[in-house]
């Protein structure tokens, strides 16, 4: 069996890596430049590998494909695969079928990295013997190589969705849905949809669906759409026999007849979308019978995701606060709605289609002064130019942090929230997290 694997990344290699260890004569393709460490691990394994480049005659006589979640489908090496009817799938295809391990899926527009690592703590706490994976750390297939988890938590993002045929987590969570990625999904918003639900597609009546009951879109999908998996919501406003809920600042979870109750005030995560985040972990946490007091203190002392509204530093009395991964509109707006003090916004980078006006209302409330940081910030501007007192535009990191600190008052919050792809001046949203943190040490 042939087994060639497009883009030579973290997904690209732990698959190679697997493969080569299940028998397959693999062979590896990256158009870009793969990276030192990643040709190392390669020619350590013995696996041939090319970058720069696809030679069609050594892609096109595979037996399956691994895709890598970064090409799209509309790169001309996948549309000749798939016009010669050979199966192109993701890392998580791919690997499933080789480990016995209980998988939990996590996907979403926001909230998913949260929701990961928070349902991953809550597992670890108890002692369960749990690996991470998907869209975080080290690659799903090189973990299954290496057999040593009996559960994974996995973040799935779309693009990994897409490429599922077979798969199904035995729990699966959806956070959230909002417009994003939709150059992907030729700019139809339904499109998008239907791929977070490829979560659920191949669940059956022993698996498990958590999801935001709150959400439109999820709840309008549900309407129209059936699924095996057993229900269970989670809400900030309604409640439920079985599911998650807010009710007098407490949140209660009801799953087979049993209740967890615990306030809010001690979950350690705070803002409204965080207590959903955590009604979806400690879902999980029932789900997988851990005990009670193990989920609380787990609740209570979990540390949040580095660059998702990350405390860097409080100077003259002024908060820093790193949002970099917000990468949409959606995103942004949970961070703004969570700031109690004025707030000097740094936002832009490549923007995916946005529609700022959803923001509009609490930019008003709570924006004194916005920093555009990005190549092309007509559409900020044009949004918000007449709402805000201070607009200024800079090129780099070191600039936004140096005026904002300068426009700041005791009290404000310097807010960096980008809503949009760091491409343009960043290779990606944790080196742009990074450059904030340290532009704000050096201040």
């Amino acid at each position: 069996m042939r087994l060639v694997v497009l883009g030579g990344g973290e997904s690209g290699v732990g698959t190679a890596i697997l493969g080569k260890q299940k028998g397959y004569d693999v062979f590896v393709s990256d158009f870009g430049k793969i990276k030192e460490n990643y040709k190392e691990v390669l020619i350590k394994n013995g696996i041939d590998w090319e970058d720069e480049k696809h030679t069609e005659s050594l892609i096109l006589n595979a037996d399956v494909v691994m895709k890598s979640p970064g090409i799209p489908e509309k790169a001309a090496i996948v549309k000749k695969l798939v016009e010669k009817g050979i199966p192109v799938i993701s890392e998580i295809e791919f690997a499933a079928p080789f480990t016995k391990a209980i998988t939990i899926g996590i996907t979403g527009s926001n909230g998913k990295t949260t929701t990961t690592m928070l349902t991953y703590h809550l597992l670890k706490s108890a002692g369960l013997n749990v690996g991470l994976a998907g869209n975080i750390g080290k690659s799903f297939a090189e973990q299954v190589a290496e057999d040593k988890y009996d559960s994974y938590v996995l973040e799935l993002s779309s693009f990994q969705l897409d490429g599922i045929i077979n798969y199904k987590p035995h729990i699966a969570i959806i956070t959230n849905i909002s417009p994003d990625h939709l150059d992907r999904y030729d700019y139809k918003y339904e499109n998008y949809i239907d791929s977070k639900f490829r979560i659920t597609m191949n669940q059956t009546e022993e698996d498990y669906l958590i999801y935001d009951a709150d959400d439109e879109a999820i709840s309008e999908w549900l309407k129209k759409n059936k699924t095996k998996a057993k229900l269970i919501p989670f809400s900030l406003t309604q409640t439920f026999e079985e599911g998650a809920f807010i009710k007098d600042n407490t949140m209660e979870v009801i799953i087979n007849q049993e209740e967890f109750k615990m306030e809010t005030e001690s979950i350690a995560l705070e803002g409204k979308h965080n207590f959903k985040n955590a009604m979806a972990a400690t879902s999980v946490a029932k789900l997988m019978q851990i005990r009670k007091a193990t989920i609380r203190e787990s609740l209570s002392n979990f540390q949040g995701v580095e660059h998702r509204l990350e405390k860097v530093l409080k100077i003259q009395n002024v908060q820093y606060i790193n949002d970099s991964k917000a990468t949409n509109v959606n995103a942004t707006f949970f961070a703004l709605d969570s700031m109690t003090t004025p707030t000097v916004w740094i936002v832009g980078g490549v923007d995916k289609g946005n529609d700022y006006n959803e923001l509009m209302a609490l930019v008003r409330e709570k924006v004194k002064a916005i920093i555009c940081l990005g190549v092309d910030n007509r559409k900020i501007i044009d949004a918000f130019g007449n709402v805000v007192d201070i607009m200024l535009e800079v090129n780099n990191m070191n600039d936004a942090v140096k005026m904002a600190q300068r426009i700041t008052e005791k009290g404000d919050t310097v807010l960096l929230s980008p809503a949009c792809a760091s491409f343009d001046l960043f290779e990606n949203y944790e080196d742009r997290g990074r450059q904030f943190k340290e532009a704000v040490h050096n201040l």
